[in-house]
């Protein structure tokens, strides 16, 4: 089904000087603009746009790529305001509408908010609400401990840091875990850890188990050859100088070395790690 303020494949039906037109089925024939469409564009090609409406309300296709379609959240910077709210550059011709009642503090000028992107069913217009929890899911979560999730960073607490989880629920990464630099808005993968009895889910930036240590064994490895087969890094060294080198925790580090260790695959020393053979 196309939807307005999504990504669609449409068919060309006809090509005018200005541009060519798509079915976009149940929205009739939408205009694609000649400086968005595809070069060579003829009848009958299938052509992936996006969908939204013109400063005429009148449903228009882009090949442009917005950062965020309907039904996403994304940090947009405000770029103007007016006396109807605030407007988001979502990298389109047109910005995206945040309006005075959708805001939960005044959206100044140059600034980023974190914002879902939603039609309003009042006047079927696209906009945006920086109101977060109207639009989470209050329905139980139903992830499983492990799995790979897609983070948005929201909000600084005193227990670590709130995300938004695939555009569905909150999370928290907590400050004993978090060993690499977060910021607002930031987007990262990130893991489940837990879904606790009362609905609350914790998570972890990186994947614990086999696999993973694999892939860390891997990474020192491949640094130490690069490093001519030795790194001044110890289980003393400041956790931020390991994950910049590494990009690993101190945790995931000092239980990594201590498995090339007894593979014999490294040596452990007072002032760094060696690798045995190169």
């Amino acid at each position: 089904m196309v939807k307005l303020g999504r990504y669609a494949t449409l068919e060309v039906v006809k090509v005018v000087d200005f541009g060519v037109y798509l079915n976009g089925n149940d929205f009739g024939q939408v205009l694609l603009p000649r400086k968005h469409q595809p070069k060579d564009c003829q009848v009958g090609d299938k052509v992936r746009v996006f969908l939204y409406l013109d400063s005429n309300d009148v449903i228009v296709a882009t090949t442009q790529r917005p950062r965020a379609q309907v039904g996403e959240f994304a940090n947009l910077k405000v770029i103007a305001n007016n006396k109807v709210g605030a407007f988001l550059d979502w990298g389109l011709d047109k910005d995206l509408l945040l309006p005075f009642s959708e805001q939960k503090r005044p959206a100044e000028e140059g600034r980023s908010q974190i914002v879902y992107v939603h039609v309003n069913h009042a006047d079927e217009r696209i906009m945006a609400s920086a109101k977060i929890d109207r639009f989470l899911d209050k329905e139980p979560a139903n992830y499983a401990n492990g799995e790979e999730v897609n983070l948005i960073i929201a909000e600084k607490t005193e227990l670590g840091f709130k995300a938004i989880i695939n555009s569905a629920h909150w999370g928290v990464v907590f400050r004993n875990e978090v060993f690499q630099p977060l910021h607002y808005g930031q987007k990262l993968k990130g893991f489940i850890k837990q879904v606790r009895a009362d609905g609350k889910i914790d998570l972890v930036l990186q994947k614990s188990g086999k696999q993973e240590l694999d892939k860390y064994a891997n990474t020192i490895l491949i640094k130490l050859k690069q490093a001519d087969g030795f790194l001044p890094l110890t289980d003393k060294t400041d956790a931020e100088l390991i994950y910049e080198t590494l990009s690993m925790s101190k945790k995931a580090f000092k239980k990594t070395i201590g498995g090339l260790f007894k593979k014999q695959l490294i040596t452990i020393q007072s002032d760094g790690i060696k690798i045995n053979s190169l």
